[in-house]
Parts: C-alpha cells; structure tokens; sequence
C-alpha cells in the first residue's frame, strides 16, 4: 500500500483543499497518532484535521483516488459558510458552553464510544468461547463416528462393489 499511497500524495501535493500526507507513528509523529487514535499501521484518517474519522474503503490507489476526489471541504467552525442552519446552530450552541462544559461533552461522548468498543470486545471473546466449544464438540463426534467404524464400513462397501464388477 505505501508505494500507491507515495503516488497519492504526489498527485495532490500541489492541490490547495486537500492534504494527502504521510505520519510515522513509531517516530515524532506519536504524539500526532496517540491524539488521533491510531492503534495499527496502516491507518488512513480523512475529515477536519480537529475531528478526523477512519477511512474505511479500499486500499488500491484506484480505490484512493476516487476517494480522494470526492473529498471536498465540511462544514466547521472555520468553513462555516459551507454548514446549513441545523449545523450553523449546532456549532453556535457548542460554542457557547465554557471549555469545562465541552470538554465534559467530549469525555461523555468518548465514553459512550469506549463502551462501545468494550461491548464489542467482550461479545467478540464470548463468541470465540462459544466458538472453541462447538469446534471441539464436532471433532470429538467425527473422531467417535471414525472410531465407531466408518472406515471399515466405507472399506466393506468399497470390496462389495469391486465383487460386484468381477462378477459382470
């Protein structure tokens, strides 16, 4: 993927709306990554560089590219003539709490996120248990109808039929 995404950036290192880039994580772009939440490599975030989303669409540079042609500028606190009333009025009634009051919003709003992510995980682990157990539940009833003769059954059928043709 890094070589398409090198040629990405190339196409549109000259493009005034739209910033394809590159951060290393591992390096002195970690704090930048820890902000953001990248958790594996490689990780593609697009949107308000204040807010950034994952992207979730293919990885071919065809794939990049479409999407990234389709980006255009959201609205924001800084683009607010691209916003409508709803979200102009979202932002102004955000912008209006005390820092404390946002920031609680945010944390709430991350929790519920983190939850999310919990639930998951713990639903995922009793769905791998539940997994683990009907595996070991099948093999353990091919290992008995093996054991209960099925080879030999298959071997009597099999010497059957080949009496069978001889006597033709």
């Amino acid at each position: 993927m890094k070589p398409d995404w090198d040629k990405l950036m190339k196409q549109y290192k000259d493009d005034k709306t739209k910033l394809i880039a590159d951060v290393d994580c591992t390096a002195k772009g970690q704090p930048l990554c820890e902000t953001h939440g990248v958790r594996g490599y490689p990780t593609i975030k697009h949107g308000d560089p204040s807010a950034l989303e994952d992207y979730q669409g293919g990885r071919t540079l065809s794939d990049m590219k479409k999407f990234a042609e389709g980006l255009k500028a959201l609205c924001s606190p800084s683009n607010m003539d691209l916003c409508d009333a709803e979200s102009k009025a979202k932002i102004e009634e955000l912008q209006a709490l005390a820092a404390s009051d946002l920031a609680d919003k945010i944390k709430e709003e991350e929790k519920k996120i983190s939850d999310a992510e919990e639930n998951f995980k713990t639903e995922v682990e009793k769905l791998q248990k539940q997994y683990n157990e009907l595996s070991t539940t099948k093999d353990t009833a091919i290992a008995d109808v093996k054991a209960g003769g099925l080879g030999l059954m298959k071997s009597v059928q099999a010497a059957a039929g080949k009496k069978g043709k001889e006597e033709l």
